[in-house]
């Protein structure tokens, strides 16, 4: 094959320091927009970047070059300092340590896109404790509950 074609996909969840409320309304869209740029910036393609005030989902498409976690440092760290930047919020903003990632298939595509899209509704009956878990099973992740809060 005489080049390199790929569709690689990510759903790729991450929580505010100890799962502090601290997205607020006022900057929600806002953050949303500028973790997409940060994307498109590093040659990355947001597809849907929603969540609630104490978390993240981001479904991205990478390009082979990309390490998923030079990115995810890059995200993570320039919207924390935009964030702290604005003075908008009573203390210092941060980010947990480490992420979710899960691969997403393109014929899964539109149902991942809604489920980002419908976290406000996801989380009316389940905190973001149990949906991670979800997802950590669903994807079969081996975890260790003691590790994931930290």
């Amino acid at each position: 094959m005489g080049s390199t074609l790929t569709n690689l996909l990510y759903h790729v969840v991450f929580s505010t320091k100890s799962r502090e409320p601290m997205i607020i309304p006022d900057i929600q869209d806002e953050l949303h927009r500028y973790m997409g740029g940060i994307l498109k910036g590093e040659g990355g393609v947001p597809l849907e970047i929603g969540g609630m005030s104490d978390h993240i989902h981001m479904l991205i498409k990478l390009r082979p070059v990309h390490a998923l976690s030079e990115i995810m440092r890059k995200v993570k760290g320039s919207s924390s300092k935009w964030i702290n930047d604005k003075k908008q919020l009573p203390g210092k903003f941060a980010w947990q340590d480490g992420y979710g990632a899960f691969s997403v298939s393109e014929s899964q595509l539109s149902s991942v896109i809604r489920y980002v899209k419908e976290q406000e509704k996801h989380h009316r009956k389940l905190s973001f404790k149990d949906e991670f878990i979800q997802l950590l099973k669903r994807h079969r992740v081996e975890y260790d509950e003691r590790h994931l809060w930290t």
